[in-house]
């Protein structure tokens, strides 16, 4: 079987999943049988360039994004695909799992709805210091209901500055960032900014990134740490802007 055919499959059923489509949806789409999605998915068919930028665009990623396949004897030792994306570490020296993590959990408290919004960040390892990402964050609409916005962008790695840039696939006018300095336990302190999804404005707000997904229930011990203390309030008072600085704005 073709090593680079079953990483495209691979890519093709990660970016379906993502974007909620069935096989059988899929087919539909692109006038094939489920049987045929289904062997271009395990790689047993190989597929050819007309049809791939057809799964391309209708998934609403790039060709990169589905064959960015790397074989093993071109991963050279600290640039590998499931290494982090970061400079050499010198003896002695460590840094924490979400340098090293291609999956990222996210969460805000959305103050208009009362509840915990959620996002998820999954990462294309690249071994270098910018890597592909996509997003998907929870939303509501005016009518309150609930649907998932999806996004595509990059993770910019430095020494202690984690930041994401991703841009709404179906409105790219919204673009948002989310930075995280120096993140150290399994749910550490972000900054969100960018274009509010439901009312199209400028926003910024306090977020937690987690390496495990989390439970975002009222009463499940998030809001707290998603919600400002008075000391928090007093500094933003003070600098008249939110800072990412370590967990402490």
């Amino acid at each position: 079987m073709n090593e680079l055919s079953c990483h495209i499959g691979r890519r093709i059923r990660q970016f379906r999943k993502l974007q909620g489509f069935t096989l059988q949806q899929m087919a539909d789409q692109l006038n094939k049988s489920k049987a045929t999605m289904s062997k271009y998915e395990t790689g047993d068919i190989i597929l050819d360039v007309e049809t791939l930028n057809d799964i391309a665009a209708l998934l609403q990623v790039s060709l990169s994004q589905l064959t960015d396949y790397r074989p093993e004897a071109e991963i050279l030792p600290g640039d590998g695909q499931d290494t982090e994306a970061r400079p050499e570490v010198s003896p002695g020296e460590t840094f924490s799992p979400f340098f090293q993590a291609d999956r990222l959990s996210f969460y805000y408290y959305d103050g208009r709805y009362r509840r915990i919004k959620e996002g998820t960040i999954r990462i294309i390892r690249k071994g270098t210091e910018t890597c592909p990402v996509t997003v998907s964050i929870s939303t509501d609409t005016p009518m309150g209901r609930s649907s998932e916005e999806h996004y595509t962008g990059t993770a910019v790695y430095s020494d202690m500055l984690i930041r994401f840039d991703f841009t709404n696939q179906n409105q790219p006018l919204e673009k948002n960032q989310l930075s995280l300095f120096n993140p150290s336990d399994d749910l550490s302190e972000g900054l969100l900014s960018g274009i509010s999804t439901v009312d199209q404005v400028p926003f910024a707000c306090k977020c937690l990134v987690s390496l495990t997904p989390q439970d975002t229930s009222l009463t499940g011990g998030l809001l707290p740490q998603l919600t400002f203390t008075r000391r928090e309030l007093q500094r933003l008072q003070k600098l008249n802007m939110m800072l990412a600085d370590g967990n402490q704005y």
